[in-house]
C-alpha cells in the first residue's frame, strides 16, 4: 500500500460496502461491478506506484481470483465472488488479499452459523435441513438439468447459506483498521 494509505481506504471501503449490498439483495456480484473494480485497482496502483504499482496489483488479482477460483471449480461459491476478491485483490496486493481471504472465511464460517442458529430456532431441524442441507430429490436425479439452466442456477442460489460479499466487506474492513493503526503509530 503506498504512504497515503486513505484514498484507496476510502475506495476500496465503499466498493466492499456496494458489493455486500448488491450481494445481500440479489445474491449475485455482476460483471459491470467488479470489471471496473478491476480496472480502478490497476490503473490506480500504476498511476501512484509506476510498474511497481501495476505488478503490486496484478500480484493481488491473481492470488484473489486464484483461491477462490479453485474453491468455485471444486463447487464452492459463485462466479461473481471469483471476480470480486481478484477485483479488491488488485487494491489490495497479494498479502493483504490472503489475509482478507483467510479473515472471509472465518467471517463467513461465523455468519453461516448465525443462519443456522436462527433458522433452526424459528422453523426446526427439518427447514434447514430441505433448505440448505438437502440433496437433490429422486425427480430432479433423474432428468439431470444442465448445470447452468435456470433451474440449477435457482437450487444452487437457494441452498447458500448467505452472500459472500458480506464477509469480504468485514474482513477488508478488519485489515484497514489493522493497517492504519499501524500508520498511525
Amino acid at each position: 500500500m503506498n504512504a497515503s494509505p486513505w484514498l484507496p481506504v476510502v475506495i476500496i471501503g465503499c466498493i466492499t460496502l456496494v458489493a455486500a449490498v448488491i450481494d445481500v439483495r440479489t445474491r449475485r456480484i455482476p460483471n459491470w461491478f467488479t470489471v471496473p473494480v478491476l480496472a480502478g485497482g490497476l490503473i490506480f496502483h500504476t498511476v501512484t506506484g509506476g510498474w511497481g504499482g501495476l505488478l503490486t496489483a496484478l500480484g493481488g488479482f491473481v492470488t484473489g481470483f486464484g483461491i477462490l477460483l479453485v474453491l468455485w471449480l471444486m463447487g464452492g461459491g459463485g462466479g461473481g465472488d471469483v471476480k470480486l476478491m481478484g477485483a479488491v485483490g488488485a487494491w489490495l496486493g497479494a498479502w493483504l488479499t490472503l489475509i482478507v481471504f483467510l479473515l472471509s472465511a472465518g467471517f463467513a464460517a461465523f455468519f453461516s452459523l448465525v443462519v443456522l442458529l436462527g433458522g433452526l430456532m424459528r422453523h426446526g431441524y427439518r427447514h434447514i435441513q430441505r433448505r440448505h442441507l438437502a440433496r437433490p430429490d429422486e425427480t430432479s436425479r433423474k432428468k439431470k438439468p444442465d448445470s447452468e439452466s435456470p433451474e440449477m442456477v435457482r437450487r444452487k442460489t437457494n441452498r447458500r447459506i448467505l452472500p459472500y460479499a458480506l464477509p469480504v466487506a468485514c474482513s477488508t474492513w478488519v485489515v484497514f483498521l489493522w493497517v492504519l493503526s499501524k500508520a498511525a503509530s
